[in-house]
């Protein structure tokens, strides 16, 4: 168990990059160096990750740990992977909460943003290019994307992805990809939430639940579920504020999900760090727990793969317009314009680590706004 600690707690601090990153680390240590698995033991883990909501990498550190050492493993291996992240954010929000509307940080957060909207537009093409493979899976995004221009529910939208990628999963009839807009069509408004003068712990809690127990496909989808529901819906956060702490989420260690212990922060302190962090990590936890030893049957199954591409390209028509959204209220002159045109330059053909773009970002962007 200590081992286990030790090494989880390093790759939680070191661990740059986002979740194929961290992947990388952990076949590093797990399968080259330690030999505690083979190579296919953990594409077998790695398959498992992908057919149930949550943070990867974070369920890929679960995975290990139950492999390890049962039960214990998996809490001793989950918690340490996420506590560096967590203290890391934690830290940093204290210091926004100070000191965020003083000109340096503003300046800083003006360089970072356009770089951070080009950094998850990048991550949105690599994912696309996995997942839409035919033509039923671009109709089923085409379709999902009309449903967010429209207003409707993430979650209705995944669902109904998921639904439309079971039924078109292995048919070849050119018909059928339309089945996906079918689907979607008949619903005309989307599931409201009510919004609060006064935000609880309790409130606090079930947004972050939600975005933790529904989230597929990567931990950029995270933008999607964060802004339709503490910007539109409960106007708890703008659209400044969001990018502010998707850039911390960002530039910072281990899970992207982390950000969640941002906004728990600057809404209501220490106390609103723990319930969001604990909130949007406990479905993985449960997951790991009571899947782990079906998924590699599940993987293999047909109507689970159905399921899990279409949630996935559903997924990403959500990530498509955050990204619009969010790269409107970043990208606002030259100078950002020029950020974000760099950043995709670097890491489309120069492959460059996201953290040094950010970290050149924030500098160019205090630079940019004292001379």
């Amino acid at each position: 168990m200590i081992e286990l600690a030790r090494v989880f707690l390093k790759l939680g601090t070191i661990s740059f990059g986002g979740p194929a990153a961290h992947i990388a680390l952990m076949r590093h240590e797990f399968v080259s160096r330690r030999r505690w698995l083979t190579d296919q033991q953990f594409l077998d883990l790695v398959g498992a990750t992908n057919l149930i909501p949550g943070p990867n990498s974070t369920e890929m550190a679960l995975h290990i740990g139950r492999v390890r050492a049962g039960w214990r493993g998996l809490l001793v291996a989950g918690s340490c992977f996420i506590l560096p992240a967590v203290i890391i954010v934690g830290a940093i929000a204290a210091a926004y909460v100070k000191v965020g509307t003083l000109p340096a940080v503003q300046s800083i957060f003006y360089g970072l943003k356009p770089v951070v909207v080009a950094v998850v537009a990048v991550a949105l093409w690599q994912l696309a290019r996995t997942a839409i493979r035919a033509p039923w899976h671009a109709a089923i995004a085409i379709a999902a994307l009309a449903g967010v221009t429209a207003g409707l529910h993430e979650l209705l939208l995944l669902l109904v992805g998921g639904v439309a990628g079971m039924a078109t999963r292995g048919l070849r009839d050119s018909k059928v990809p339309l089945m996906g807009a079918v689907l979607i069509a008949p619903v005309a408004a989307p599931l409201a939430a009510g919004s609060a003068a006064t935000v609880t712990s309790g409130q606090l809690f079930l947004v972050f639940v939600k975005a933790g127990a529904f989230l597929f496909g990567s931990g950029y989808v995270l933008l999607a579920f964060l802004r339709a529901d503490l910007v539109e819906r409960l106007h708890w956060f703008t659209e400044q504020q969001l990018l502010d702490a998707v850039s911390i989420g960002q530039f910072t260690p281990g899970p992207v999900f982390t950000t969640a212990t941002f906004i728990g922060y600057a809404i209501h302190g220490t106390s609103g760090a723990i319930v969001a962090t604990t909130a949007i990590f406990l479905p993985a936890f449960v997951y790991v727990a009571l899947s782990g030893p079906l998924l590699p049957r599940l993987r293999r199954s047909t109507i689970a793969a159905g399921l899990l591409d279409g949630v996935n390209i559903a997924s990403l028509a959500l990530m498509v317009a955050v990204t619009w959204e969010l790269g409107r209220a970043a990208v606002i002159d030259v100078t950002t314009a020029l950020l974000a045109a760099a950043t995709l330059l670097a890491l489309l053909v120069l492959r460059v680590n996201p953290a040094w773009l950010m970290a050149g970002g924030a500098v160019v962007g205090l630079a940019a706004t004292r001379f």
